[in-house]
């Protein structure tokens, strides 16, 4: 405990000044001090024990959405980097979104809800498999990677992309479904929602997106060295949490005009909730840590299943 105080010490001010980032007037964080002492210290000696400075150590970190995923993979990164000293890398799986020319393609050539992004099949696959693999060759070099324009729904120009020169000795690759496993074509039959029930009679959509993840997302998320899962209870919890992060989007926001309505968020969340759902039922059996989220967003108890 007392190096986890010590810890603590060291790196309380740069994560207490980035949590200050994220607040707003009407919305503080709770207990701040707590989930970086009880929880996220104990998670980055965990990390630390497992990386190997010759190879990269691969950090995949879920949660639906507005489970504050940006908030906890960048307090990591400030602990391991300060505490630690290592060299970590952070990256969502949204910057690797297909460009809208290329989803305005596949909509028409598969399903038009292949053009919202969000579910897999609308990432860039092959981009995602060539930095894994690039960062485990032993001959890296620099690369570049992209980010991800929401308001605009496109990529951002190539030179506000990431630009690694060095290789990092920790990745967190963090997204709402980084890890998440295929259901069984039974369970596909029946539609979830109004959203699947109006769009996807015919079943198209969902089979389409569930066949990604027994391919390709299956070879992607194998590569990871250790998967984190922020668990919230419910759907409807996240859908709550997720109104919240876009009401703190307009408080912030300069271009209100690009912030969703109540309506749009719900809609838009519909697209995510088979997956959603199936990995707040299943992912517990497989993630190497859960934490445990309450209903006032805040993390309750953390289970480590490969110590």
């Amino acid at each position: 405990m007392e190096q986890f105080s010590l810890c603590f010490g060291g790196v309380k001010k740069d994560c207490l000044s980035f949590i200050k980032s994220q607040e707003t007037k009407a919305d503080k964080f709770k207990n701040k001090e707590r989930m970086i002492k009880s929880f996220l210290i104990p998670l980055c000696f965990w990390i630390n024990k497992k990386t190997d400075k010759k190879t990269p150590y691969f950090v995949g970190l879920a949660g639906g959405q507005g489970t504050g995923k940006t908030t906890i993979s960048s307090l990591i990164k400030i602990i391991l980097t300060k505490h630690f000293k290592l060299n970590v890398f952070r990256i969502s799986i949204d910057d690797f979104y297909k460009t809208r020319k290329e989803r305005i393609n596949l909509s028409k050539r598969v399903h038009p809800m292949l053009l919202t992004r969000g579910v897999p099949g609308t990432h860039d696959i092959n981009m995602m498999l060539n930095f894994f693999r690039k960062l485990k060759s032993k001959k890296f070099k620099r690369l570049k990677l992209p980010t991800f324009n929401k308001a605009i729904d496109d990529r951002y120009n190539k030179k506000k992309w990431y630009d690694l020169k060095k290789r990092p000795d920790v990745i967190i690759f963090e997204g709402w479904c980084v890890g998440a496993k295929p259901e069984k074509n039974t369970t596909l039959n029946k539609a979830i929602n109004s959203l699947e029930r109006a769009k996807d009679q015919k079943k198209i959509w969902r089979k389409h997106v569930n066949h990604q993840l027994k391919s390709k997302y299956k070879n992607l998320y194998s590569q990871l060295d250790c998967l984190i899962y922020l668990k919230a209870k419910n759907f409807s919890l996240l859908q709550k949490w997720r109104l919240k992060q876009e009401r703190k989007l307009w408080v912030k926001s300069k271009v209100r005009s690009k912030i969703m309505s109540r309506e749009d968020v719900l809609n838009f969340m519909q697209t995510y909730q088979r997956i959603t759902q199936n990995m707040i039922r299943n992912m517990p059996k497989y993630a190497s840590v859960i934490f445990n989220l309450n209903s006032n967003h805040q993390i309750k108890s953390t289970v480590y299943k490969n110590k």
